[in-house]
Order: structure tokens, then sequence, then C-alpha cells
């Protein structure tokens, strides 16, 4: 059998404070946070419980995290998961596991996410719809017949 391994995240969340931008000694962009996911079912008590994951995001997905995501927005993150184990000064053995974000992606509107303006630098995010009037004009085909494949 062959070796098959994988190592894929998906998480959807909000998170749990504003992002804070780095930069390494090498000049390399980073930012870590956390994101509070929901779970899908209630407790005893009917309250939502919620899991935290440490995300970790280099380069130009940490800057855009830095750049249009606060405390409390919706993101979207997709990566690896990512084990580390340390011991300390008392010879104590520390577990840590993190998400290392490959893409984020947003999921709140401009709307829904409260910003408005200049709010939470969120008025500058790139917008990726075109107006009906720029939109391209193609050629429609009346038949499959003129189509070379």
């Amino acid at each position: 059998m062959a070796n098959f391994n994988f190592n894929k995240v998906i998480l959807g969340g909000r998170l749990t404070a504003d992002p804070e931008l780095k930069t390494t000694q090498s000049g390399i962009a980073v930012v870590s946070f956390s994101i509070a996911v929901n779970r899908r079912y209630k407790n005893a008590a009917q309250q939502t419980e919620a899991d935290f994951f440490n995300v970790t995001a280099w380069r130009s997905t940490a800057e855009l995290v830095s750049r249009y995501f606060r405390k409390g927005s919706s993101i979207c993150v997709v990566g690896t998961i990512q084990n580390s184990t340390w011991t300390d000064q008392q010879n104590v053995k520390h577990y840590r596991t993190d998400i290392v974000a490959d893409e984020v992606m947003f999921v709140d509107s401009r709307a829904e996410s409260g910003a408005t303006g200049d709010d939470a630098g969120f008025a500058a995010a790139p917008s990726f719809s075109t107006p009906a009037a720029n939109a391209p004009k193609f050629e429609e085909i009346k038949t499959d017949d003129d189509l070379p494949f």
C-alpha cells in the first residue's frame, strides 16, 4: 500500500482578539490569532459551547488578516494542523496544537460585520464584484454546431 499522508483543516469561527502583525528578523510578516468555533450541539443547560483554536498566518496572508480582521470578525481558515512539544526549565513537558493558515476568507459582508466608513479598516477591503455596466459583453452562440470541440 502506498504511503498516504493528509493534513488539511477548514475552520469557520470568530476572532477572539485583534490580530497583531509582527515581523521576523529576516523581514517575514507573521500574525498569530485565536478563533472560537461554536459546536453544533448545546450542552445540558442548552448553551452553545465553543472550541478555541490558535492560528498562525505568514507573509501576505498575515498582512491580509492584520489589515481586514478584528476581534469578533467571522473568518474561514484553511490550513494544516501542527503539533509542537517542548520542555520548560522545571523539566515539565508541554504540548501545543496550532493551525498554520494557508488561506483565509471573508465570511461576513460589510453590513453583517457592522463596519461602516473607516470602521476597523474594513472599508478598504477589496471588492470582488464587477458592476453590470462594466461587465464584459459575450457573443451568444445559438447552437452547439459552431463550437470548436
